[in-house]
């Protein structure tokens, strides 16, 4: 099938390469049957939906070789001797990455299946991304953590500092110190941290660092962000011309594509949304409620809320995560040209993501306001993952706030395992209502 072909539900798969994965080292005949689940589940997740916008046909293609022709090309990279970094935080600057020539791979776990695989090493009550992301590797289940030529960590959790010591084992790992607090000495911490990151990638790569190839780098990450961007203004029409789980999808998928690529595929369906605007085509009525979800970030395929919500009857407008808007609301200033005014920038960036590892973290707190107002939402889903307990904490603050504002509120948290599905939709569902009043 040639790329950007609409897909029917009846023909959709995730395209099988095992020769490929087999020269990669993966368990072949575990992740077939693993590449099978994910065809059924994305087939009656996204495509059973009714009118969705025709360029969604790339994004769909973009699944059916996420496990195979994505990966070709990151091979194909790696034979040019461009390297391959696996991230799993939004605070890694992807600038410095592109500007080595390499690539930025989001190694974010999603699943439940290699969670068991991780619990024969890692204690049970932490946080699932990290299970899984720690699973996928040790069982050889991604493909993505066998291209990789070495991975990033950071510090926003406990949990995560303490996994990346026994993943160093399986890959070589490299970990960022995140400060916790944003003082001027923090800022001044992070600085050096940015700086020894540039340093690091020269080392491994082999490669200087120019301020022209950052200004390049910068210029790339802001197209990239600039075009989510306007994908999540036209999610706030009323009504969407799009489903929050479609949104979602695109937003996951910027983790994995090409990024000059991604970009202009977003904009062209932005472009096709116009249209629908105009036309009035949307996916559901004026009178649905609208929900934005806050909180913990949703790797693929984690899709369980958005699809909660919407097969209810609600439609979700807006993604406040490091999935979502956490990733792509703030842009990087293009005029330095000057590598040390260029990392100072960077910084500055990067210290605006407003994760709960914070503390104060107010601005987590008024932004998540300030998008539910620009988003048009009625009512605040706030989601978290068992055992994150720094946005679990953080969700009070939030509640206190939708309180004295008026705003429904509803805080879940959850898993990767589908046991917890009856529960959450009978809550999702009495939250809809409330909304509706």
């Amino acid at each position: 099938m040639k790329r950007g072909e609409i897909m029917s539900s009846t023909q959709f798969e995730i395209k099988s390469y095992p020769d490929m994965w087999e020269s990669l080292g993966m368990d072949v005949a575990r992740f077939e049957k693993m590449r099978c689940v994910l065809g059924d589940v994305f087939q009656t997740t996204f495509l059973a939906q009714e009118n969705r916008p025709q360029r969604m046909d790339y994004f769909n293609w973009i699944v059916s070789e996420i496990h195979g022709g994505r990966i070709a090309e990151i091979l194909e990279a790696k034979k040019q001797g461009r390297p391959v970094v696996g991230t799993f935080c939004v605070y890694v600057p992807e600038e410095l990455v592109i500007a080595a020539g390499g690539i930025c791979i989001g190694l974010c776990g999603g699943s439940q299946g290699p969670v068991p695989d991780a619990e024969k090493t890692l204690p049970r009550n932490i946080c699932p991304m990290v299970k899984s992301a720690y699973g996928f590797k040790v069982a050889k289940v991604c493909p993505y953590f066998q291209s990789v030529d070495f991975v990033y960590g950071e510090t926003t959790c406990d949990a995560k500092k303490k996994t990346w010591e026994l993943l160093n084992k399986e890959v070589p790992t490299y970990v960022m110190e995140i400060p916790q607090m944003k003082r001027e000495r923090d800022r001044t911490l992070w600085f050096e941290e940015v700086k020894d990151f540039k340093s690091q990638i020269e080392k491994v790569t082999g490669k200087t660092i120019t301020a022209e190839a950052v200004t390049e780098a910068v210029k790339i990450m802001n197209n990239k962000r600039k075009a989510l961007q306007r994908l999540n203004r036209l999610q706030h029409h009323n009504p969407s011309p799009i489903s929050g789980k479609d949104v979602l999808l695109i937003e996951q998928i910027a983790f994995y594509d090409e990024p000059v690529r991604f970009a202009e595929k977003v904009n062209l369906l932005c472009d096709e949304l116009d249209e629908r605007v105009k036309k009035g085509i949307a996916v559901a009525p004026t009178t649905a409620p609208r929900v934005l979800v806050s909180g913990t970030p949703m790797a693929m395929p984690n899709w369980k809320a958005h699809n909660l919500v919407e097969k209810a009857g609600g439609i979700v407008v807006n993604d406040e995560s490091c999935i979502g808007t956490r990733y792509f609301k703030d842009l990087m200033d293009e005029t330095m040209t000057d590598l040390d005014s260029q990392l100072k920038a960077l910084t500055d960036r990067y210290m605006k993501i407003d994760c709960s590892c914070f503390t104060p973290n107010d601005d987590r707190v008024d932004q998540v306001l300030k998008e539910y107002r620009d988003s048009g939402a009625q009512g605040i889903l706030h989601y978290c993952l068992q055992f994150c307990h720094t946005y679990n904490i953080e969700a009070i603050k939030i509640k206190e706030a939708c309180e004295k504002a008026g705003i429904p509120f509803l805080a879940i948290e959850s898993d990767y395992s589908p046991e917890d599905i009856g529960q959450m939709q009978t809550r999702i569902e009495a939250f809809l209502e409330q909304i509706k009043g």
